[in-house]
């Protein structure tokens, strides 16, 4: 017997879709303005973007209203949820143009727009009103208002530029991804399946149902995407660092080995100036006598 979906639900689902898409493409149209692409070229950029989060969108309703990812013995969520992800990565390792978009978009931008995440609070309003076991809401709801009240800070500490920004942003990402994964796992371990080891005596429909749904299905996979898009620009701007200039250790470290090493060579050049005092003084008794 599936649940009853509060009615507040639907309109809240789709403020928090419509809300993340239009910060996406107003930060991806603000991004590429600030890196100078040409109008004509940013205005193509951001409609194709447009039109791939509306597939994306699209591919992930139409299972969702049609009752695809609630009931049967084998759970269908984790083939919405993962599927996404790989076309995410697939499309950045192999389609240059997504990787220009995405290199264009700023850190900050990638860091900011996940307070998106404090939307999980429904999560934690829906466990209030007896609507989902708290193996899963608790979870997922705290953690993901966590990340999002979170970003905004990180996102001000990478523009800062302190000495422990780039740490920080890279638990902050690793975080958010472990978030993710531990929401996804109570997830499908309390929904009602062979393998329903949760909650059962409150087994989690909810989430198996349309529109409650659509956040495994599609907001979470942007959010995977959006951690991974910022743990591989870190990399880079970390090995474009290391490889253009000496830290501060390691400059340390080479005027330690250099002040090493002094004293041996003015004891190798010693012993030379002395032989020439000796050679010259010789040739001079040599001629006298």
């Amino acid at each position: 017997m599936n649940p009853s979906v509060p009615g507040f639900l639907f309109p809240y689902i789709l403020f928090a879709t419509f809300a993340t898409l239009a910060s996406l493409l107003f930060g991806l149209n603000r991004s590429l303005k600030i890196a100078s692409w040409p109008t004509r070229q940013r205005r193509s950029t951001v409609w194709s973007a447009a039109a791939l989060l509306a597939i994306f969108y699209t591919a992930a309703l139409l299972p969702a209203r049609s009752a695809f990812y609630s009931g049967g013995r084998i759970p269908t969520i984790p083939f919405g949820l993962l599927v996404p992800i790989v076309v995410g990565i697939a499309l950045f390792l192999w389609w240059r143009p997504f990787r220009r978009v995405v290199e264009a978009v700023p850190q900050q931008w990638l860091i900011g727009i996940q307070f998106y995440r404090t939307l999980g609070v429904i999560f934690l309003i829906l466990y209030a009103a007896d609507k989902l076991p708290a193996q899963f809401a608790w979870p997922a709801g705290a953690g993901d208002v966590l990340v999002g009240l979170l970003a905004p800070l990180v996102a001000l500490a990478h523009i800062r530029k302190g000495p422990r920004a780039n740490s920080l942003l890279r638990a902050w990402n690793l975080f958010g991804i472990a978030d993710l994964v531990v929401a996804t796992t109570t997830g499908f371990l309390t929904s009602p399946s062979p393998l329903q080891m949760l909650a059962l005596d409150n087994p989690n429909r909810l989430i198996t149902q349309y529109p409650l749904v659509m956040i495994p299905v599609f907001l979470v996979p942007i959010a995977i995407l959006l951690h991974l898009a910022s743990l591989q620009k870190l990399r880079q701007s970390e090995s474009t660092q290391s490889a253009s200039v000496f830290t501060p250790r390691q400059a340390s470290h080479a005027q330690s080995i250099r002040e090493a090493i002094s004293p041996f060579r003015l004891r190798t050049t010693a012993p030379v100036v002395k032989s020439r005092q000796i050679s010259t003084s010789t040739n001079e008794s040599n001629r006298y006598s």
